[in-house]
């Protein structure tokens, strides 16, 4: 009964000079920023040049630019064995060793479980992994609200060390995801 009576009400609409309209694709807005973009907002920037260490001949340079509350990285590697190779930042801006062991452990300023960036419990020093490709090149990139550059000093990465290790991170081995030796680190130093 129900369906006939639709049935008749549609032919009505028809008959009447309705037209169905056939769908629209769906508006996409983009989605605001957790904390907008402060009008005027001062721009922090900070630096590491990362050199081969245990026999790498790798090279690179991370850039970290902080602007209205966010900390955005970019990191590109050089001369590096192709594959995948985790990437840290330690506790200790100090590169002096062979190995780079006097970057200290993972930088962990709010005492939580190794584990993978933006999934349940990370320190702030683990970045991620960064595929090398044949060409001996690779890089990683991303913006987080957690760190500072050149202030707030519980969350500030200055003066911390970025690592690169032999291998890749497994997210889940406590405390250094099982990343193997260091093969590149780099001191954190503000730039502006």
């Amino acid at each position: 009964m129900r369906r006939r009576v639709l049935m008749i009400a549609l032919a009505a609409g028809l008959a009447s000079g309705w037209v169905l309209a056939e769908p629209r694709p769906p508006v996409v807005r983009a989605a605001p920023l957790k904390k907008p973009v402060e009008e005027g907002s001062t721009e922090k920037r900070a630096e590491a040049t990362i050199v081969g260490k245990s026999g790498s001949e790798m090279t690179g340079q991370a850039k970290f630019v902080a602007k209205g509350g966010y900390v955005d990285l970019r990191i590109e590697l050089e001369n590096a064995a192709p594959g995948m190779h985790a990437v840290h930042l330690h506790e200790k801006g100090d590169c002096s060793a062979p190995d780079a062991m006097s970057a200290g452990p993972h930088w962990n300023p709010t005492n939580q479980a190794h584990g993978q960036w933006g999934h349940s419990a990370f320190h702030l020093g683990d970045i991620g992994n960064i595929e090398v490709g044949a060409d001996g090149k690779g890089g990683i990139s991303f913006r987080t609200e957690l760190w500072s550059v050149g202030d707030k000093p519980e969350v500030d990465i200055v003066g911390r060390a970025v690592v690169v290790h032999a291998n890749a991170d497994d997210f889940v081995t406590q405390p250094t995801g099982n990343a193997g030796g260091r093969i590149g680190c780099g001191v954190v130093r503000l730039v502006k």
